[in-house]
């Protein structure tokens, strides 16, 4: 534990290293572009505009506990998407980070656990770039800010920190077992079905089972996705004991991930 503290006081050093890595990636991502880091804001806004006219005009679902409007299920969704997305981005190009940077970490002093950093910090940033987007719709659709709005930072760091465990944590072992990218992908389908994402966790459904319930409340996304429906969609305090305790587990998954990242460091430019 003293060891990976003393190893996060030496990161703050390579803050400088982090952002030059974060930014060259953010200009990569739309080098060649027209339009640039405007694909940042218009990108998910032509996923809002599909989603208002798929479920607002064509399919016009209504649950009781979303609102009597179709179009509210369209921001209920897109409420859940877009975070999802940063963690799913950032996992995936977690997997492949060290592999893809395999000439970084073959240089003696390079700190390979900056890359993971840089992989979600930048998703992080177009999650960003994408909120601004969630938040206009939600005043469009009739909906208004509420004071619960300002526990949104606390839910996107809890989710920092538990995408940064996880990402360091396939990052070195994808390194040994290639096979991880594979199943991560397929995972990460089950795990978004897996959290009340396309259906709020009051569906008729999962109330009427005490197992499914159970299920659903060990997932720890879970939690996170209900804090961020909680401050932007439904406007209410969110369930903020059961964040806390995955506030705790996410803090325990950094841990974890950081600890065998750093077991099996001297074993990448070997297997990269």
């Amino acid at each position: 534990m003293l060891k990976i503290l003393t190893n996060l006081k030496n990161l703050y050093r390579y803050r400088v290293l982090i952002q030059s890595l974060v930014v060259r990636e953010l200009k990569a991502r739309y080098r060649g572009t027209v339009l640039g880091f405007i694909w940042s804001f218009f990108n998910p806004l032509l996923l809002m505009i599909v989603y208002t006219i798929v479920f607002g005009y064509i399919i016009k679902p209504r649950d009781p506990s979303i609102g009597g409007s179709p179009w509210y299920y369209a921001l209920f969704l897109f409420s859940g998407v877009l975070p999802w997305t940063w963690f799913s981005s950032s996992s995936l190009e977690s997997a492949n980070v060290l592999m893809i940077h395999g000439n970084l970490i073959k240089k003696i002093l390079f700190p390979a656990e900056v890359l993971p950093i840089v992989v979600v910090t930048s998703n992080f940033i177009h999650f960003l770039f994408g909120l601004p987007i969630l938040l206009l719709f939600v005043l469009i659709f009739g909906k208004s800010w509420t004071i619960y709005l300002l526990f949104l930072p606390l839910v996107m760091l809890v989710q920092y920190i538990f995408t940064l465990g996880f990402g360091l944590l396939i990052s070195s072992l994808t390194v040994h077992f290639r096979d991880i990218k594979d199943i991560l992908a397929n995972l990460l389908t089950f795990w978004f079905f897996a959290t009340p994402i396309v259906y709020p966790m009051t569906f008729e459904t999962i109330a009427k089972s005490r197992a499914l319930k159970i299920f659903l409340n060990l997932n720890p996304m879970t939690h996170i996705m209900q804090g961020y429906q909680y401050s932007v969609f439904y406007g209410r305090l969110l369930p903020w004991k059961r964040l806390s305790v995955t506030f705790g587990v996410a803090i325990i998954l950094f841990i974890i991930g950081y600890y065998i990242f750093d077991r099996l460091r001297d074993s990448f430019p070997e297997e990269v």
